[in-house]
């Protein structure tokens, strides 16, 4: 599988990191703050529609839908605010990830992020999570001003990196991401992660697919 790959693109939430519970620990805040205590329960339609869009646009879109209190401003504001605390403090890790990225590094592999949260708080996480110092760039939406259901962000990554379509691959959890880059004709890795959806189909379109239990260490051993 990385055989001919020369350059590797990175998803952040779900994929590098185990973070994806940070939105059940936003709604709950939510709730709290804007919904007097009450439960915010978004569908499964909504909390789809969000994981793909920057947080700028998710929060305008809750607030759009929703009958919430103050401004799409102060959720943006509540959500960084959480993130940060969260990202600075507690998150991790997914299992073998210190290990395939340290593989990739001694292959000469040219690693980036590219991910739908703001680049503060994705080096936030990096920096908590030491791993900085395997990717020559981060790229986020939240900048290219487009999500994940179009390409910009991964060929910006991969201009950047100086890489083929072919010899580029692109490592990501989420099933909108992974058919915009398959699309492409990059290389695609689906990771599962529990918190997202849509992992049945992910296998069919993704080169390789790294189901539950199993880590990306499966890619080199």
């Amino acid at each position: 599988m990385l055989t001919n790959i020369k350059g590797a693109i990175f998803d952040m939430d779900g994929t590098l990191i185990d973070s994806l519970m940070l939105w059940d620990i936003l709604w709950k805040e939510f709730g709290s703050r804007f919904l007097n205590g009450g439960k915010f329960i978004p569908t499964d339609e909504e909390e789809k529609a969000v994981r793909t869009k920057t947080l700028k646009d998710a929060m305008k879109y809750l607030y759009d839908i929703y009958n919430i209190s103050g401004s799409a401003e102060e959720l943006l504001d509540t959500a960084n605010e959480i993130m940060r605390n969260f990202y600075a403090n507690e998150v991790k890790l997914k299992d073998g990830i210190a290990e395939f990225l340290e593989y990739c590094h001694q292959k000469g592999i040219k690693m980036c992020v590219a991910s739908a949260t703001d680049i503060t708080l994705i080096k936030i996480a990096m920096k908590h999570c030491d791993i900085e110092k395997y990717f020559v760039n981060i790229f986020s939406c939240a900048d290219i001003g487009k999500g994940k259901d179009k390409p910009d962000i991964y060929l910006q990554a991969k201009e950047f990196l100086n890489t083929g379509i072919f010899e580029t691959c692109v490592f990501e959890d989420s099933l909108v991401a992974i058919d915009t880059a398959h699309k492409i004709g990059m290389k695609t890795v689906g990771i599962y992660d529990k918190y997202n959806f849509g992992h049945d189909e992910m296998k069919k379109i993704a080169t390789v697919y790294v189901d539950n239990g199993e880590t990306l260490l499966k890619l080199i051993r």
